[in-house]
Protein backbone atom coordinates (compact mmCIF):
# COMPACT_ATOMS: atom_id res chain seq x y z
CA UNK A 1 0.00 0.00 0.00
CA UNK A 2 1.02 3.78 -1.44
CA UNK A 3 1.41 5.79 1.92
CA UNK A 4 -0.09 9.45 2.05
CA UNK A 5 2.44 10.62 4.54
CA UNK A 6 5.39 10.31 2.01
CA UNK A 7 2.84 12.40 -0.54
CA UNK A 8 2.34 14.96 1.43
CA UNK A 9 5.65 15.24 2.68
CA UNK A 10 6.77 15.21 -0.92
CA UNK A 11 4.27 17.97 -2.34
CA UNK A 12 5.87 20.53 1.28
CA UNK A 13 9.26 19.90 0.44
CA UNK A 14 8.44 20.68 -3.15
CA UNK A 15 6.27 23.81 -2.60
CA UNK A 16 8.95 25.01 0.53
CA UNK A 17 11.74 24.71 -2.47
CA UNK A 18 9.98 26.80 -4.79
CA UNK A 19 9.14 29.57 -1.89
CA UNK A 20 12.64 29.43 -1.78
CA UNK A 21 13.66 29.74 -4.96
CA UNK A 22 11.30 32.59 -5.68
CA UNK A 23 12.11 34.30 -2.84
CA UNK A 24 16.37 34.74 -4.17
CA UNK A 25 14.49 35.75 -7.74
CA UNK A 26 12.46 38.48 -6.09
CA UNK A 27 15.62 39.50 -3.73
CA UNK A 28 17.41 39.64 -7.11
CA UNK A 29 14.72 41.60 -8.81
CA UNK A 30 14.59 44.14 -6.38
CA UNK A 31 18.53 44.58 -5.38
CA UNK A 32 18.94 44.91 -9.42
CA UNK A 33 16.13 47.40 -9.28
CA UNK A 34 17.65 49.78 -6.11
CA UNK A 35 21.51 48.96 -7.89
CA UNK A 36 19.95 50.59 -11.12
CA UNK A 37 18.16 53.89 -9.38
CA UNK A 38 21.48 54.60 -7.13
CA UNK A 39 23.07 56.91 -10.25
CA UNK A 40 22.54 60.87 -10.47
CA UNK A 41 22.73 62.90 -13.74
CA UNK A 42 23.97 66.13 -13.41
CA UNK A 43 25.38 68.96 -15.80
CA UNK A 44 28.25 71.34 -15.99
CA UNK A 45 28.87 74.51 -17.68
CA UNK A 46 31.82 76.32 -19.00
CA UNK A 47 32.10 79.77 -20.79
CA UNK A 48 34.08 82.30 -22.36
CA UNK A 49 33.81 86.28 -23.74
CA UNK A 50 35.77 86.31 -26.77
CA UNK A 51 36.28 89.14 -29.52
CA UNK A 52 35.14 88.24 -32.83
CA UNK A 53 38.51 87.76 -35.44
CA UNK A 54 36.79 87.07 -38.53
CA UNK A 55 34.33 89.74 -40.43
CA UNK A 56 32.08 88.31 -43.33
CA UNK A 57 30.83 91.42 -45.14
CA UNK A 58 28.00 90.55 -48.22
CA UNK A 59 26.84 93.29 -50.56
CA UNK A 60 25.12 93.19 -54.02
CA UNK A 61 25.63 95.93 -56.90
CA UNK A 62 22.80 96.12 -59.72
CA UNK A 63 22.31 97.97 -63.19
CA UNK A 64 19.64 98.01 -65.02
CA UNK A 65 18.46 98.76 -68.80
CA UNK A 66 17.17 97.76 -71.77
CA UNK A 67 19.99 96.55 -73.80
CA UNK A 68 21.15 93.39 -72.11
CA UNK A 69 24.83 93.59 -74.40
CA UNK A 70 25.56 97.11 -72.98
CA UNK A 71 24.09 96.30 -69.90
CA UNK A 72 26.51 93.86 -69.39
CA UNK A 73 29.16 95.56 -70.08
CA UNK A 74 28.14 98.29 -67.69
CA UNK A 75 27.71 95.53 -64.95
CA UNK A 76 31.72 94.59 -65.62
CA UNK A 77 33.11 98.23 -65.44
CA UNK A 78 31.07 98.38 -61.75
CA UNK A 79 32.66 95.35 -60.96
CA UNK A 80 36.02 96.59 -61.96
CA UNK A 81 35.30 99.46 -59.59
CA UNK A 82 34.30 97.98 -56.58
CA UNK A 83 36.94 95.29 -56.91
CA UNK A 84 39.25 98.15 -57.13
CA UNK A 85 38.07 99.73 -54.45
CA UNK A 86 38.30 97.08 -52.10
CA UNK A 87 41.86 95.83 -53.25
CA UNK A 88 42.59 99.62 -52.75
CA UNK A 89 41.59 99.86 -48.90
CA UNK A 90 43.88 97.09 -47.84
CA UNK A 91 41.94 93.51 -49.05
CA UNK A 92 43.66 91.11 -50.73
CA UNK A 93 41.97 88.46 -53.47
CA UNK A 94 41.97 86.26 -51.66
CA UNK A 95 39.85 88.30 -48.65
CA UNK A 96 37.45 88.63 -52.02
CA UNK A 97 34.39 86.18 -53.80
CA UNK A 98 32.32 87.72 -56.67
CA UNK A 99 29.97 85.32 -58.00
CA UNK A 100 28.71 86.24 -62.11
CA UNK A 101 26.03 88.30 -62.12
CA UNK A 102 22.11 87.18 -62.13
CA UNK A 103 20.05 88.32 -64.86
CA UNK A 104 16.59 89.30 -64.32
CA UNK A 105 14.32 89.46 -67.33
CA UNK A 106 11.54 91.30 -66.99
CA UNK A 107 10.34 91.87 -70.82
CA UNK A 108 10.05 88.02 -71.02
CA UNK A 109 9.00 87.55 -67.07
CA UNK A 110 6.05 89.90 -66.70
CA UNK A 111 2.81 89.47 -64.21
CA UNK A 112 0.95 92.61 -65.45
CA UNK A 113 0.44 94.65 -68.70
CA UNK A 114 2.04 97.68 -66.69
CA UNK A 115 4.07 99.18 -68.20
CA UNK A 116 8.01 98.71 -67.50
CA UNK A 117 10.70 101.46 -66.34
CA UNK A 118 13.06 98.66 -67.59
CA UNK A 119 13.75 94.90 -69.26
CA UNK A 120 16.53 94.13 -67.88
CA UNK A 121 18.50 93.94 -64.08
CA UNK A 122 21.94 92.20 -63.49
CA UNK A 123 23.23 91.94 -59.64
CA UNK A 124 26.68 90.79 -58.57
CA UNK A 125 27.03 89.70 -55.35
CA UNK A 126 30.83 90.02 -53.39
CA UNK A 127 31.27 88.82 -50.17
CA UNK A 128 34.50 89.85 -48.44
CA UNK A 129 35.50 87.21 -45.75
CA UNK A 130 38.94 88.67 -43.38
CA UNK A 131 40.27 88.75 -40.26
CA UNK A 132 41.18 92.38 -40.77
CA UNK A 133 37.75 93.81 -39.12
CA UNK A 134 38.92 97.12 -38.68
CA UNK A 135 39.57 97.91 -42.81
CA UNK A 136 36.67 96.59 -43.30
CA UNK A 137 34.74 98.61 -41.18
CA UNK A 138 36.53 101.68 -42.74
CA UNK A 139 35.43 100.57 -46.31
CA UNK A 140 31.99 100.42 -45.09
CA UNK A 141 32.10 104.32 -43.95
CA UNK A 142 33.83 105.06 -47.02
CA UNK A 143 31.05 103.88 -49.15
CA UNK A 144 30.25 107.30 -50.39
CA UNK A 145 32.94 107.10 -53.00
CA UNK A 146 31.08 104.55 -55.43
CA UNK A 147 27.73 106.39 -54.39
CA UNK A 148 29.38 109.42 -56.24
CA UNK A 149 30.03 107.02 -59.01
CA UNK A 150 26.44 105.71 -59.13
CA UNK A 151 27.30 102.89 -57.23
CA UNK A 152 25.23 101.60 -54.36
CA UNK A 153 26.12 98.56 -52.13
CA UNK A 154 23.18 96.58 -50.40
CA UNK A 155 24.57 94.09 -47.79
CA UNK A 156 25.35 93.33 -44.22
CA UNK A 157 27.90 92.07 -42.46
CA UNK A 158 28.38 89.96 -39.18
CA UNK A 159 31.10 88.70 -37.23
CA UNK A 160 33.01 84.81 -36.45
CA UNK A 161 35.27 83.82 -34.13
CA UNK A 162 37.15 80.15 -35.68
CA UNK A 163 39.68 79.63 -32.88
CA UNK A 164 37.77 78.22 -30.27
CA UNK A 165 39.24 74.86 -30.94
CA UNK A 166 42.11 76.42 -28.70
CA UNK A 167 39.28 76.72 -25.85
CA UNK A 168 37.95 73.70 -25.84
CA UNK A 169 40.11 71.14 -24.06
CA UNK A 170 40.59 73.83 -20.95
CA UNK A 171 36.55 74.73 -21.47
CA UNK A 172 36.00 70.77 -21.44
CA UNK A 173 37.99 70.40 -18.06
CA UNK A 174 36.47 72.65 -16.47
CA UNK A 175 32.81 71.73 -17.69
CA UNK A 176 33.50 68.37 -16.21
CA UNK A 177 34.92 69.74 -13.05
CA UNK A 178 31.83 72.01 -12.52
CA UNK A 179 29.62 68.84 -13.07
CA UNK A 180 31.80 66.49 -10.51
CA UNK A 181 31.79 69.33 -7.65
CA UNK A 182 27.45 69.01 -8.09
CA UNK A 183 27.48 65.54 -8.75
CA UNK A 184 29.59 65.28 -5.00
CA UNK A 185 27.29 67.54 -3.20
CA UNK A 186 24.34 65.37 -4.18
CA UNK A 187 26.12 61.98 -3.62
CA UNK A 188 27.06 63.89 0.05
CA UNK A 189 23.29 65.02 1.14
CA UNK A 190 22.41 61.28 0.31
CA UNK A 191 24.80 59.96 2.26
CA UNK A 192 26.64 58.08 -0.76
CA UNK A 193 30.15 58.26 -1.80
CA UNK A 194 30.47 59.29 -6.03
CA UNK A 195 31.51 56.19 -7.58
CA UNK A 196 32.20 55.55 -11.45
CA UNK A 197 31.28 57.35 -14.60
CA UNK A 198 28.47 55.56 -16.12
CA UNK A 199 27.88 58.09 -19.13
CA UNK A 200 29.39 61.34 -20.35
CA UNK A 201 28.20 63.49 -23.17
CA UNK A 202 30.20 66.27 -23.74
CA UNK A 203 27.59 68.57 -25.33
CA UNK A 204 28.51 70.54 -28.25
CA UNK A 205 29.90 73.66 -28.36
CA UNK A 206 27.93 76.59 -29.12
CA UNK A 207 29.32 80.62 -30.32
CA UNK A 208 27.06 83.43 -29.82
CA UNK A 209 26.35 87.11 -30.39
CA UNK A 210 26.16 89.55 -27.96
CA UNK A 211 23.70 91.79 -27.63
CA UNK A 212 25.92 95.00 -26.34
CA UNK A 213 28.29 94.22 -28.39
CA UNK A 214 28.04 92.10 -31.76
CA UNK A 215 31.52 91.95 -31.82
CA UNK A 216 32.24 90.13 -28.62
CA UNK A 217 31.28 86.31 -28.95
CA UNK A 218 30.16 84.33 -26.12
CA UNK A 219 31.31 80.62 -26.33
CA UNK A 220 29.46 77.95 -24.17
CA UNK A 221 29.39 74.04 -23.95
CA UNK A 222 27.64 71.68 -21.48
CA UNK A 223 28.24 68.60 -20.58
CA UNK A 224 26.26 65.90 -18.91
CA UNK A 225 27.29 63.39 -17.08
CA UNK A 226 25.75 60.04 -14.91
CA UNK A 227 27.66 58.80 -12.14
CA UNK A 228 27.17 55.53 -9.85
CA UNK A 229 26.23 56.37 -6.22
CA UNK A 230 28.41 53.74 -3.47
CA UNK A 231 27.48 53.16 0.12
Amino acid sequence: MECKCDKKLWAAVILGASLIAFGFILKSAVTSNINKGRQVTVKGLSERKVEANVIKWSFTISATGNDLPGLYREMQQREDTVYGFLTQNGLTEEDIKKLPPEVDDRLNNRWSDDRLPYYYKLTTRFTVTTSKIDQVHELINKQGELISKGISLDGYFNYKYTEFQSLKSEMLDEAFGHARETAEQIAGCVGSELGKVITADQGQFNIYSSDDNPRMMEVRDVVTITYRLDD
